[in-house]
């Protein structure tokens, strides 16, 4: 394995003829489904600079970008907070999984966030400009058709919100 090259988040590496991208050092993510009492599935909206548009997903974060101690359940639970607004009573950590295994060693921790409850805004921390949605799970496959011809990207990871309606 060769390092082509290497940013502060990410790197490419090259083995043999194939090439795929990392994270530096031991930073992961955390991917969240959070679901209401109402049945509401949270999910958020913001723009996306490799995509050039914005993104529905769920709610997620890096854990160990900024603290080396940082925990999947404590990440977890700081972006929720900070992107949705919402606190969670208990995380419970649903596994690891891989984001593109074709393209990128990058895998995710899905945790399932309950007992939610609305504590502040949401919307980010800093530049981001997050945007939150509570979407019926009954409701929920209309709405993402309805993001996609608004020229939003869908986030795969959406699937699993469907598997639930």
């Amino acid at each position: 394995m060769t390092l082509q090259w290497q940013g502060k988040y990410l790197e490419v590496h090259k083995e043999g003829s194939w090439e795929y991208a990392a994270r530096t050092g031991n930073i992961g993510a955390a991917v969240i489904l959070a679901i209401t009492e109402a049945r509401e599935i949270i999910l958020v909206e913001q723009y996306r600079v490799p995509h050039h548009a914005r993104t529905i997903e769920l709610p997620a974060g890096l854990i160990g970008d900024t603290d080396a101690g940082d925990t999947v359940a404590a990440a977890a639970a700081r972006e929720l907070a900070e992107e949705t607004g919402f606190v969670a009573a208990a995380v419970e950590d649903l596994g690891v999984f891989a984001t593109s295994a074709g393209m990128t060693s990058e895998v995710f921790n899905l945790v399932r966030a309950t007992g939610l409850t609305r504590t502040g805004p949401g919307g980010g921390v800093g530049n981001e400009d997050i945007t939150t949605h509570l979407v019926p799970l009954a409701t929920l496959a209309a709405f993402l058709a309805g993001k996609r011809r608004d020229g939003c990207v869908i986030d795969c990871r959406l699937v699993i919100g469907l598997g639930l309606v």
